[in-house]
């Protein structure tokens, strides 16, 4: 993918020292243009009353699995679509077919991380008119995807257990972009000697606004509450459309 970078170079030269430096501004048209699209995105989503969810976190954490465990359990109660991104594969999506959902997957190669532009194209495979739930699941990366604004709703981020309690200080702007956190493989904590105490404290110190949910997907616990929040959001999505804080939040 050609990455257009702004055309602003400033070097300082020291004669004392006899040398250079150079301070390079890069991406500031990329992240300008994806915002735009992100922007056609939203405002499409919100004609459509469409609740739309970005799914972060580090790979490994349980994305995948836990979209493939809520589409079967909500395929009944609420219609869902699924945008998938991963680097090389598309066995994720593979994963996730079959499960009363559209599923398309974008392979961004070696980019890492979705942008808007990479989900307008993929909704061509998607019938919107038929969703009321599209769930985004971003490249597993903790770093580059907090930029791009997809035209989400809301932002989740999945820490695992085994990760350990300071991800969120170690990677704090994608925690500090969350609406929620789901702190997934609870069946782990004990084993990967996982302070709940810390992590949730961490959580506040970077990200005051998060709400956090402990789940298992493996074993079923805390799904209840996710679901409930998502059936909760898609109401008010349906009762108030346009998604006035949605944009403000990312930037």
């Amino acid at each position: 993918m050609n990455l257009e970078r702004e055309n602003v170079t400033q070097a300082n030269r020291s004669e004392a020292s006899g040398q250079s430096t150079q301070k390079i501004v890069v991406g500031t048209s990329l992240l300008k243009r994806n915002d735009e699209q992100a922007h056609k995105l939203r405002e499409n989503f919100s004609q459509k009353s469409i609740l739309v969810v970005n799914l972060l976190s580090s790979p490994g954490s349980g994305k995948t699995s836990l979209l493939e465990k809520t589409l079967i359990d909500l395929q009944k109660k609420i219609r869902m679509g699924v945008v998938v991104g991963d680097l090389q594969t598309d066995r994720d999506a593979q994963r996730l077919q079959n499960r009363g959902a559209g599923v398309v997957a974008i392979t961004t190669g070696t980019v890492c991380h979705l942008e808007a532009a990479m989900v307008s194209r993929s909704l061509s495979s998607l019938d919107l008119d038929s969703l009321d739930l599209l769930f985004i699941e971003n490249v597993g990366n903790l770093v580059c995807p907090a930029r791009f604004d997809l035209g989400e709703d809301y932002r989740i981020v999945i820490l695992s257990t085994t990760e350990g309690e300071d991800k969120p200080l170690k990677y704090p702007f994608i925690f500090q972009s969350a609406n929620l956190v789901l702190i997934n493989k609870m069946d782990l904590a004990e084993l990967a000697d996982f302070n709940m105490d810390v992590a949730c404290e961490n959580i506040k110190m970077v990200a005051p606004q998060a709400m956090i949910i402990p789940i298992s997907v493996k074993k079923g616990l805390g799904l209840a509450d996710w679901y409930q929040w998502l059936l909760k959001h898609y109401e008010t999505k349906k009762e108030y459309p346009i998604n006035k804080f949605a944009e403000a939040v990312r930037h």
